[in-house]
């Protein structure tokens, strides 16, 4: 997968690293050069030095071709309006924006950005959300300690019940997609073979979550 990271400091550096390590394609973008040096020597990706929301420089960092991008400069404001221009006029699929002020994020949501904040979620989450590709994270309620989650229901499910992939304070279905209806569950609905699950996840069960869909 191809990544674009905006913002080569502690967070983005880090994140460009895992991304790395993971055996994507990543490219950080800064307008410091002299921050590219917490990437060390083991880094494959690519640097380029500007400003992250000039359209020529998105270019050259291959956003037409990203799976995803991370705004995480040192300015809320920047970010966010990297993660628009990603979003409204490059069409990137993924795009997280951090912001230093959580208070900000309901205001941004509508804008399409799934946003985090420093002190709740760390380099590991951002890369989880940007690459992972069994779950769809559709939105984060309060600083990301719940997410709403979609997920294609496993052939090893059909016939098998809510009940069985419920964990009472981590991980619930709160809706199904079956077909042309969306519905509200109980915990003895049978599924079916294509049913797309929503499920209110904590962000800390995730891992949880794949395991009770099999997904790992």
């Amino acid at each position: 997968m191809n990544f674009v990271i905006i913002g080569c400091g502690r967070v983005g550096a880090s994140l460009a690293q895992t991304l790395s390590q993971r055996e994507h394609a990543v490219a950080v973008v800064d307008r410091d050069p002299t921050t590219f040096a917490r990437l060390g020597p083991a880094f494959s990706g690519r640097t380029l030095t500007g400003v992250g929301f000039h359209r020529d420089l998105l270019l050259q960092a291959g956003i037409r071709h990203a799976d995803g991008l991370a705004a995480v400069t040192g300015s809320d404001e920047t970010n966010v309006v990297i993660g628009w221009l990603a979003r409204q006029v490059f069409r990137v699929p993924r795009v997280v924006a951090r912001l230093y002020d959580p208070r900000k994020a309901e205001i941004y949501r509508p804008l399409g950005l799934q946003t985090i904040n420093p002190v709740s979620w760390g380099t590991n989450r951002i890369a989880e959300l940007l690459a992972y590709s069994h779950l769809d994270t559709v939105l984060s309620l309060g600083s990301g300690e719940v997410d709403i989650v979609d997920a294609e229901l496993p052939a090893l499910l059909v016939g098998r019940t809510v009940h069985d992939v419920t964990l009472p304070g981590e991980v619930h279905v709160v809706a199904i997609s079956r077909g042309s209806t969306t519905f509200l569950p109980t915990l003895g609905t049978v599924f079916h073979s294509g049913d797309v699950l929503h499920c209110a996840v904590l962000a800390t069960s995730s891992d949880r979550l794949k395991t009770l869909l099999a997904l790992t």
